[in-house]
């Protein structure tokens, strides 16, 4: 998958600038919170993928999934949660709420690329 738009939800500026890096040339939107997540995918609704943080504050990962959810919004939004919540059961959380992948802090770029890669794949015909 190419993304058009990407949003990252991540409470950290550092978080933020390594999406910048990592995904220099695709069009990325920022967000600290999940309150601010619905807010900029109202303002952008040709957003078609999701970095996701789970430790939030205001509204955390897992209650912007749910909310997503009950939007109808994640059978047509790719969300990939990049958390440190890296529990078996949080990730069996996250993927039984709509994300399309669950990656552990810390990571290397080349697996956030590899995900959104393979989202691709399993949209395929």
């Amino acid at each position: 998958m190419q993304p058009s738009k990407v949003l990252a939800v991540d409470d950290s500026d550092l978080m933020h600038r390594m999406y910048d890096v990592m995904l220099r040339g695709v069009p990325l939107l920022h967000a600290r919170d999940g309150n601010e997540a619905l807010e900029r995918l109202a303002q952008h609704p040709d957003i078609d993928l999701v970095l996701l943080d789970i430790n939030m504050p205001n509204m955390n990962g897992f209650e912007l999934l749910t909310e997503l959810g009950a939007r109808g919004a994640v059978p047509g939004l790719a969300v990939i949660v990049v958390t440190t919540a890296g529990r078996e059961e949080d990730a069996s959380r996250g993927l039984a709420a709509g994300a399309a992948a669950y990656l552990t802090k810390p990571f290397r770029g080349e697996e956030v690329r590899a995900a959104i890669a393979r989202l691709g794949e399993s949209h395929a015909p």
